[in-house]
């Protein structure tokens, strides 16, 4: 087995890119689990720092993948491992479209649609609660991510009022 960074990266985020049902971000805990805990490329901290680099960045949320490749393989990883999570998951859509809209009246087809919301949700919410459990180290950051979420799942406040708050909260706090 090649023990080079770029190589794992790319292998990683290839494999990771057919089962990213709900978009790149839904891999999440997984890209930690290989660049954190396997390949310990960076810590919980950093890991998390890169994210929150790449979510204020325009353009697509995958581009995470970008920062993670630069800081694991230089200018290398930056260009191929969006290339490696996007391509194979595209070449998969192109050679499964045409027949997924064949058969797009088909009850087989209707059940699977039907049954990978859940799993798309699911990825997704296992993101949101790797990325909070890095950083909630004290009961004042628990209890931010805690409302937080209630408040985003209970109403159509949009979430970033509660990111606005939260930060603020916790700069009141920092300063006291």
């Amino acid at each position: 087995m090649n023990d080079s960074p770029l190589t794992h990266l790319i292998l990683t985020l290839a494999g990771l890119s057919l089962v990213a049902v709900g978009g790149g971000n839904s891999v999440l805990p997984e890209m930690h689990r290989q660049f954190v805990d396997v390949a310990h490329w960076f810590g919980d901290a950093e890991f998390n720092q890169m994210y929150a680099l790449a979510q204020v960045s325009p353009g697509p949320n995958v581009l995470v993948v970008a920062v993670f490749g630069w800081r694991a393989a230089g200018y290398a990883g930056a260009v191929l491992g969006p290339l490696a999570m996007c391509l194979p998951s595209s070449v998969l859509t192109l050679v499964l479209g045409r027949l997924w809209h064949r058969f797009r009246e088909a009850p087989w087809r209707m059940r699977i649609a039907a049954g990978l919301v859940p799993v798309s949700v699911g990825l997704v919410l296992s993101s949101g609660a790797v990325l909070a459990g890095n950083q909630d180290t004290n009961l004042m950051a628990l209890a931010l991510t805690t409302v937080t979420v209630i408040v985003t799942a209970a109403t159509r406040l949009n979430p970033l009022w509660c990111l606005g708050a939260a930060g603020l909260t916790g700069l009141m706090t920092s300063l006291l």
